[in-house]
């Protein structure tokens, strides 16, 4: 009988190690080493995925001049945000890692784009849910598909086995965390599990040429739960996020072999399941009779789309005598930053006062365009004005001393804010090279400091 091998790995980044360590020496973390069973005496089966394909693929090297280039054949969606996060659709052969927060709703959108794909056979693989509970989606979601195959099963043998009887055109896979392979003795949801069974979904979808997507969970820090290893292994990885108490989601790119990583999807919760928003901008703009103080519409871009927001700022007299600073969707230290420059460069005293900041509509916002909003929406709370033309937005990056500096692509957010019904936008004046202002209807006014928007506005 060969000797049983075990070895210790992290639980938190996947690091293994031949003898139990208090710390990790990769990821510092104290008391995440667990010992896992490595049952290296079973010969590893290959699957036989070379009789599942048709074309025989010789193992030799090959000149780069001699291989053909050719345009992928993609599997294009019903689902228009999918394809756009993509890069245009499902590339045969590859492995997509999808994560987000519990309840978020990543069962659902991929269980109606498979029920959407009716050009090809789909095979949702779930470790969660029983057939029971699926059905029970799918009716609610009211679609119908010949095409699709359910399989509740968590041993990657027994998988493997149905996919070679079907020979399905595009795997789901929920969730990959479920899944547990004989060769390795181990619970399922650890590091060596998940390394495994993503290992080997990996061998399948490039030997056959089928696309697999792979759901994954979070842990409480919010990074993919399972080894590092992960995210390097798939080809694309996308984030599926939002606030659960506003019906939009968010599906973000932060890894793409085939694609822009820069691009964004936008959807909303309904009773039947996801919808793709095509014009996100006219959502995050709060409709209003009366003009308030404290708002300001920034013109920025997320990924490849601009989108107009609305910042809500908030200034009131501090009663505790420590100032505070509260932030929704936006940087905190940004605010101070913002902050530190109207105390200094314009005198106004928010060192006594309480700031909150919101962006409207639940999203979370990195673009440092929206500084010229944030510091508008700031001044207008200050002075308890609001801003004297309704139908104004902003974009511009303020400077540590007070400047308006430039920002990209300004062409997009200029149309993105004509279409939207706006009469003026604001911008810093090193914009103007190259800025076509004829074929805009929108007067563009441009400014290179703080105090003369101060003194425009107020």
């Amino acid at each position: 009988m060969s000797k049983v091998k075990t070895a210790f790995f992290c639980q938190n980044c996947g690091y293994e190690s031949v003898k139990w360590v208090g710390q990790c020496p990769s990821c510092s973390q104290w008391n995440s080493f667990v010992e896992e069973l490595m049952q290296k005496d079973v010969a590893k089966n290959n699957n036989g995925w070379k009789e599942y394909n048709d074309d025989k693929r010789s193992t030799r090297t090959v000149s780069l001049n001699e291989i053909k280039s050719s345009e992928e054949k993609r599997l294009v969606t019903s689902d228009g945000e999918l394809n756009r996060v993509l890069g245009g659709g499902i590339v045969p052969g590859s492995i997509i890692l999808v994560a987000g927060e519990p309840g978020i709703g990543k069962s659902t959108l991929f269980l109606q784009n498979g029920l959407w794909l009716k050009s090809a056979t789909v095979l949702y693989i779930s470790g969660e849910e029983s057939e029971q509970q699926i059905k029970m989606r799918a009716d609610r979601l009211k679609l119908k598909n010949e095409n699709f195959y359910l399989l509740t099963e968590t041993s990657t043998q027994t998988i493997f086995q149905e996919i070679k009887k079907l020979r399905p055109q595009l795997v789901i896979v929920d969730s990959i965390q479920t899944l547990q392979t004989p060769f390795i003795d181990s619970s399922p949801g650890s590091v060596s599990q998940i390394r495994e069974c993503a290992a080997e979904f990996q061998r399948f979808a490039k030997e056959t040429n089928t696309p697999v997507i792979l759901i994954g969970h979070i842990t409480k820090e919010g990074s993919i739960a399972g080894p590092k290893i992960l995210e390097h292994m798939v080809d694309t990885v996308l984030q599926f996020e939002g606030d659960r108490h506003y019906a939009y989601r968010i599906l973000r790119t932060l890894k793409n072999r085939f694609g822009s990583t820069a691009e964004l999807g936008i959807y909303e919760m309904t009773d039947e399941g996801m919808k793709g928003v095509a014009n996100p901008s006219e959502i995050l703009i709060t409709q209003k009779e009366d003009q308030l103080s404290g708002i300001a519409i920034a013109a920025t871009i997320e990924g490849m789309r601009p989108l107009l927001i609305e910042v809500q700022a908030l200034v009131t007299q501090s009663v505790y005598g420590t100032p505070q600073r509260t932030v929704s969707g936006f940087d905190l230290r940004r605010l101070q930053l913002l902050l530190a420059v109207l105390e200094k460069r314009g005198g106004f005293h928010f060192g006594v006062k309480d700031v909150f900041l919101n962006i409207a509509g639940g999203i979370k916002v990195e673009d440092p365009s929206i500084d010229l909003a944030v510091l508008c929406a700031l001044l207008s709370s200050y002075e308890d004005v609001a801003l004297p033309h309704p139908h104004i937005c902003f974009a511009g990056e303020i400077g540590l001393s007070g400047e308006i500096r430039a920002v990209n692509r300004i062409d997009q957010r200029i149309a993105e804010a004509e279409k939207l019904g706006f009469e003026k936008i604001i911008l810093s004046k090193y914009n103007q090279k190259g800025l076509a202002r004829k074929k805009f209807n929108i007067e563009i006014i441009t400014m290179g400091r703080v105090e003369e928007v101060y003194k425009y506005l107020f």
